[in-house]
C-alpha cells in the first residue's frame, strides 16, 4: 500500500451556494468541477480544494478534511485496524472510486481514497 498523493482537501458547508459564491467571487478561485448543491471543486495553483454537503462529506463532520490517495485500500486496513485506528466510515463511488473515513490519534478526520481499477475485458490481460 502506497499513498501517492494529497488528492484534496475539504470543507463540510451546510450552505455550500453560499460557500461557493464566497470561494469563487470574493476570493476568485476557479471552479474545477461541481455536483449540484453536493460538492464544489476549486483548482488552487495545481491543488484540489472543495467545499461538501453534509451529505456528501460526512454528517457531524467540521474544519478542514484531508484526502489522501492510495493504491490499495484493501491491503492499508489491516494495517489500520493492527493500530487501532478508528474507521469512521466507508462508500463506494461506482466508477470514480471508493473512500475510508478515519480518524488519527488525536482526533482529526481524513479520508482515504482510491480510484476505480479500469473494469478488465474478456480475453484481456487481468481478466
Amino acid at each position: 500500500m502506497t499513498i501517492t498523493r494529497m488528492q484534496n482537501c475539504y470543507y463540510v458547508a451546510e450552505d455550500v451556494a453560499r460557500a461557493r459564491a464566497f470561494y469563487e467571487r470574493t476570493l476568485g478561485l476557479t471552479v474545477k468541477f461541481a455536483d449540484r448543491d453536493r460538492w464544489v471543486q476549486f483548482s488552487v495553483g495545481g491543488a484540489n480544494f472543495a467545499l461538501a454537503s453534509p451529505a456528501e462529506g460526512g454528517s457531524g463532520l467540521s474544519g478542514g478534511v484531508i484526502v489522501l490517495e492510495v493504491d490499495d485500500l484493501a491491503a492499508l486496513r489491516p494495517r489500520l485496524e493492527a493500530d487501532g485506528t478508528k474507521i469512521l466510515g466507508e462508500r463506494d463511488m461506482g466508477s470514480h472510486g471508493q473512500t475510508m473515513t478515519i480518524a488519527d490519534p488525536a482526533g482529526n478526520v481524513l479520508q482515504l481514497f482510491q480510484k476505480a481499477r479500469p473494469a478488465t475485458v474478456a480475453g484481456q490481460p487481468g481478466s
